[in-house]
């Protein structure tokens, strides 16, 4: 089987302080492409990304989604490794996502809560969503997750269209939360559903050092229950399993 070529995909907003500290820690070798996604940051990071000779795009419209949506045409790799520069993901595990991939996964996500693995980022409240979706997507959706919701993970690319996460009807919810979600939560749920090749490796997850905090608690934790009820109930993105014959 032929090597997996892989893309490192960095969504940035305001976050030269962290890509100053963490990108020499990254070996341009492990991957086969970086990119840098930025929401239109005012703090100087696109222009020490290009300094820095990193492929960037600025987004044109606003949010993290909108990151994933822009930057997705633009990934070369077979698979995606999607990675936070904020303190939060350890750049070791990169090369140990993309051998986990190469053993034939569809997704292997670096698990904040897996084994020994720690989060020392996580508040009470934010521990306790977190796990509390883990049990919610374990019952309603049928995969073990230890964490469905990190960004830290890596995954073949046409998951990312396989599995609609570029529709925009498949975040309907946002509008009754006045917010953006995330891809990664819905990734996870769509992935259990079809049935795909999943797999967790234990990955600490340090306090973040750099940059601004961008969580909304409390609308995104309404937003992806509802998200996950919807998905239990829709037959879309399920693998359709052959009736035995006569």
């Amino acid at each position: 089987m032929a090597k997996l070529t892989s893309t490192l995909f960095i969504p940035a907003l305001n976050e030269i302080d962290g890509l100053k500290a963490i990108m020499p820690k990254i070996d341009k070798s492990w991957v086969d492409q970086i990119l840098i996604i930025d929401g239109n940051s005012n703090d100087g990071t696109v222009d020490f990304a290009k300094s820095q000779g990193y492929e960037i795009h600025v987004q044109s419209k606003q949010g993290l989604r909108q990151a994933y949506n822009e930057g997705f045409p633009k990934v070369r790799g077979d698979i995606v490794i999607t990675f936070s520069p904020d303190g939060n993901c350890i750049p070791e595990f990169i090369p140990k996502l993309i051998e986990e991939m190469n053993n034939g996964y569809d997704m292997v996500i670096a698990s904040r809560y897996k084994g020994p693995a720690k989060s020392y980022d996580d508040s009470l409240v934010t521990g306790f969503g977190n796990k509390f979706f883990n049990i919610v997507t374990s019952q309603l959706h049928g995969f073990p997750y230890t964490d469905c919701m990190g960004m830290f993970r890596a995954y073949r690319t046409s998951c990312f269209y396989d599995l609609g996460l570029d529709r925009e009807d498949s975040y309907r919810v946002e509008k009754l939360f006045f917010t953006v979600l995330g891809c990664e939560p819905l990734l996870s749920v769509r992935a259990a559903k079809m049935k795909l090749k999943i797999a967790e490796i234990p990955a600490d997850e340090p306090a973040r050092c750099y940059g601004k905090r961008k969580l909304q608690i409390f609308r995104w934790g309404a937003g992806y229950l509802c998200q996950f009820i919807l998905e239990y109930f829709s037959n879309k993105y399920r693998l359709k399993l052959k009736a035995p014959k006569p």
